[in-house]
């Protein structure tokens, strides 16, 4: 890698809302589906520790979706993930994690730090008025957040939207209205939502969802931002030549992208077997098994003696 600083200009916001639930994880899907259907280079990231919507987001946008976060990745990582992206994309968009202001760091923090506009999400049902109060108190909790646009998720009429935007505050504007619809909805578990390899019309299901937002209004680009970032220094070879053996399916598949990417530039060769349907572990000096849902293919897995057997051997 060069020492020189990297340095870009464009489109991004940072997804956000009030809590969780306003559906700012589909939203922030449906709006990758949307552009990269449009022909626009989409890098999408995420706020915090996560493995669920990153599934969803790297199908909607077509890239892997690498974890932004001060305090787990570091602040110069943050930058330099975000000032990387921007050399090639047309939009960048980043999820927040739970509220805006939530959390320590929260969004907003990473917002500040990017200097990126908070774009939140509120879920408008049941509420007119005071979907400005909200909008209010988003944009200026904090002053050194900038928040210009909002999005009204779940509306149920016109009318109901012209209540919206006429509550709005002066020096905010409303985005787009998404009406309720099938089409921006999930399926969840305890933990978040069901990992992408078991929605099998995903791909279907964001074209739908993109083309809601579409109807909405919501087309139409942010602003462009300036990211500036130096890239690392390049690591030592201290994995030369080591080969890890990796469970990647659908019962372990809690793994994080850049976890993946240190590990090769340090040397390793990465060697990916699944538990459920392999009879044996891959020539390997090192064994990695990731977190995701074992309890809900238990009986795939006991079906497996042979894989079984050979992770014991090599243990």
């Amino acid at each position: 890698m060069t020492s020189e600083a990297l340095r870009a200009s464009v489109p991004a916001a940072l997804i956000t809302a009030p809590g969780s639930g306003h559906g700012k994880s589909l939203v922030t899907a449906a709006l990758a589906r949307l552009h990269r259907n449009a022909g626009r280079r989409v890098r999408v990231f995420k706020h915090g520790p996560d493995y669920l919507d990153p599934m969803v987001l790297e199908v909607a946008s077509g890239h892997p979706v690498y974890q932004l976060h001060p305090w787990m990745t570091g602040e110069t990582e943050c930058r330099w993930r975000l000032a990387e992206a921007a050399q090639a994309a047309d939009l960048l968009l980043v999820e927040g994690a739970m509220g805006l202001f939530d959390g320590d760091p929260s969004s907003a923090d990473l917002a500040v730090l990017a200097g990126i506009p908070a774009l939140p999400v509120i879920d408008a049902r049941g509420m007119a008025q005071t979907f400005g109060a909200l909008a209010l108190g988003l944009a200026h909790y904090r002053d050194d957040v900038t928040v210009h646009e909002v999005i009204a998720n779940r509306v149920g009429s016109a009318r109901h939207v012209e209540m919206l935007e006429r509550g709005l505050p002066p020096g905010l504007r409303l985005l787009g209205a998404i009406p309720r619809s099938e089409a921006m909805a999930i399926p969840d578990r305890h933990l978040g939502l069901v990992q992408a390899s078991e929605l099998d019309d995903l791909d279907a299901q964001l074209d739908a969802a993109a083309d809601v937002l579409r109807e909405a209004g919501l087309d139409r680009l942010p602003m462009p931002v300036t990211f500036t970032a130096t890239p690392p220094a390049p690591l030592p070879r201290l994995l030369d030549g080591v080969r890890i053996a990796i469970a990647r399916d659908a019962a372990f598949a809690f793994i994080y992208p850049a976890n993946l990417d240190l590990l090769r530039a340090l040397g390793a060769e990465l060697r990916f077997f699944s538990p459920l349907a392999d009879p044996d572990l891959p020539d390997t000096d090192a064994l990695w098994l990731p977190g995701g849902y074992p309890e809900l293919h238990t009986a795939t897995l006991a079906a497996n003696p042979s894989m079984l057997a050979s992770i014991r051997e090599h243990y």
